[in-house]
């Protein structure tokens, strides 16, 4: 009997996000009525024009392998998107297309880092990104930011965080889990500080940039900062744009170098993403766009709404976002005025329990204290959840009289 596993599986944990959602099914299994506000992912179908293109190819047999870096057409699709949204020149040897940006965003991880090298990720992080780091034998060094600056990280933070072994900066904007998005003005100010360590490579992960509101144009730090296009690496997919998470199709583009490499490490992993998928995501990127706007319409009524209500519950506090689809309040005087519960982790179990709604807590995303609510569901379960919360919350801070003295 094999005995030990892999070291580099001690050091990684299971999706969080992940976990609660099967705690939320296992109670829905059990008879409770639980509103999910917990994964990410949008709860409109995907449009009918992009599924027709799929069935048609199905019909057509368009069922076979494909180049291990994508379709021509779908590579093609993706530069022209590039072109037309973010100004931004790629030929076919600088696309590499995956199955979902997650893996795209491994994919260049085992490309680019070596055993010891540095990551640098700001906090609040999206919960893979530590672990995959952890995967590839490197340290992901977590550069703390907190409400008060808006959970950006600052030219001097980045600049202190840099070391000899940094090889990777890893930015998300907007961002999960915060909502929050950085102005061209602010990656300006970061790309400045990059300029000065040429070693030192830059992902940006734009899987919720048509998901914005509250600024002018999206940008991200190549955009902002041309001149780092030679060691940036721009991540994105057709999941939460166009309401495609099944269809697992995510892309990266950058220097062809780079790019190669993730090919490389790509053929002996999956080979080629899903053909049936990479012609669903060509219409996606060539077809009608007008139903990014509707969906986006969409989460900016359930953000105000959410935002509105999370404010006006005892304890609790929420920046507005900017973007994506989920709330992050921050409810560390919520746990100071309560001694039963003593961190977010029991604070989302006595939600879940009491107020039957499932939400991830702040420290899946290195940033304890809060909580992570999606609002990618309807209107009327965001009602009913918000209704449900403030209730549970009134009661657990609800001042007892017993003879005389007062009990919380």
């Amino acid at each position: 009997m094999i005995k030990d596993l892999a070291a580099r599986v001690q050091r990684i944990k299971p999706s969080p996000t992940i976990a609660v959602a099967a705690r939320a099914d296992e109670l829905i299994r059990a008879g409770k009525s639980i509103i999910s506000l917990s994964v990410g992912e949008p709860d409109f179908d995907t449009p009918e024009h992009i599924k027709a293109a799929a069935i048609q190819a199905i019909q057509q047999g368009i069922t076979k392998y494909t180049a291990v870096d994508g379709t021509l057409g779908l590579k093609q699709a993706i530069i022209n998107k590039f072109l037309r949204d973010n100004k931004l020149h790629y030929t076919q040897d600088q696309i590499l297309v995956s199955c979902g940006a997650k893996h795209s965003i491994y994919n260049m991880l085992a490309a680019l880092i070596n055993p010891g090298d540095e990551v640098i990720i700001p906090a609040p992080y999206w919960v893979s990104y530590p672990d995959m780091v952890k995967l590839v034998d490197a340290e992901p060094v977590i550069v703390k930011t907190d409400f008060e600056q808006q959970f950006k990280m600052t030219p001097a933070q980045l600049e202190a965080a840099i070391t000899p072994r940094t090889r990777l900066v890893i930015l998300n904007s907007p961002a999960n889990p915060t909502g929050i998005a950085y102005t061209a003005a602010e990656l300006t100010l970061l790309g400045d500080v990059l300029l000065k360590y040429p070693n030192v490579a830059i992902a940006t992960d734009d899987i919720y940039e048509h998901t914005l509101w509250g600024q002018p144009t999206f940008s991200n730090i190549l955009m902002a900062c041309p001149t780092l296009y030679d060691r940036c690496i721009v991540i994105n997919g057709v999941s939460k744009s166009y309401a495609m998470t099944g269809w697992r199709i995510g892309y990266a583009a950058g220097p062809s170098k780079i790019i190669a490499a993730m090919k490389k490490i790509q053929s002996q992993c999956t080979s080629n993403p899903t053909s049936i998928s990479q012609v669903a995501a060509e219409a996606a990127l060539n077809g009608d766009q007008s139903c990014i706007t509707l969906m986006t319409n969409a989460y900016k009524e359930r953000h105000d709404y959410m935002l509105e209500q999370l404010n006006s519950m005892p304890g609790v506090k929420c920046l507005a976002g900017n973007g994506t689809f989920y709330n992050f309040p921050c409810v560390n005087e919520l746990l100071a005025r309560t001694k039963t519960i003593h961190n977010d982790i029991e604070l989302s179990e006595y939600l879940l329990t009491d107020a039957e709604i499932a939400v991830i807590p702040g420290s899946a995303f290195g940033t304890p204290g809060f909580l992570r609510l999606s609002y990618a569901t309807s209107m009327n379960n965001i009602q009913k959840a918000m209704q449900q919360m403030r209730h549970s919350i009134e009661k657990l801070l609800k001042i007892k009289i017993d003879a005389g003295n007062i009990q919380y």
